[in-house]
């Protein structure tokens, strides 16, 4: 039996804001099937099927990447840069959530092509309501990708 496909990655070195997250889509029933990558190159490495994820297939990519930016052995904005820069994983769509201030941090996500940019709530209900709004929205607003695009040929 295959594996089911993975709706969210959510890369993010904290588990409180990792359970939080989780625990708030659940919540409002908005996905399934999280996977959560607690750094950088578990990151990559799940997205290009490679190490641990080597019997992954490629073509069933998560539907949303959730990726904070300071994590540990890869940054955030390596892992933007490598997701944007490959075509097999360039339309997944990428939510940057920070709690950078930093304005270069900002710059150069966008500059990378990521598709939104937030900076976490440290309130506890305010963070809950923006993974909510934002699951709603990625998940049953946007219009994802067209599968075709994530066929190796």
């Amino acid at each position: 039996m295959a594996a089911p496909e993975v709706e969210i990655l959510l890369v993010e070195d904290s588990p409180e804001d990792a359970e939080l997250t989780i625990h708030t889509l659940r919540h409002h029933r908005l996905s399934n099937h999280i996977h959560v990558a607690e750094d950088g190159a578990q990151a990559l490495d799940f997205l290009f099927c490679r190490g641990a994820y080597s019997d992954r297939s490629p073509e069933h990519p998560p539907r949303l990447i959730m990726l904070d930016l300071k994590l540990p052995k890869v940054d955030g904005l390596e892992v933007l840069q490598a997701i944007k820069g490959n075509v097999w994983t360039q339309p997944i769509p990428v939510i940057v959530l920070t709690s950078s201030k930093e304005e270069f941090d900002l710059m150069k996500c966008y500059q990378l092509g990521v598709n939104s940019y937030i900076q976490k709530p440290v309130d506890f209900s305010q963070f809950q309501n923006v993974i909510r709004q934002l699951g709603m929205y990625w998940l049953l607003v946007n219009q994802p990708p067209p599968s075709e695009l994530f066929h190796h040929s």
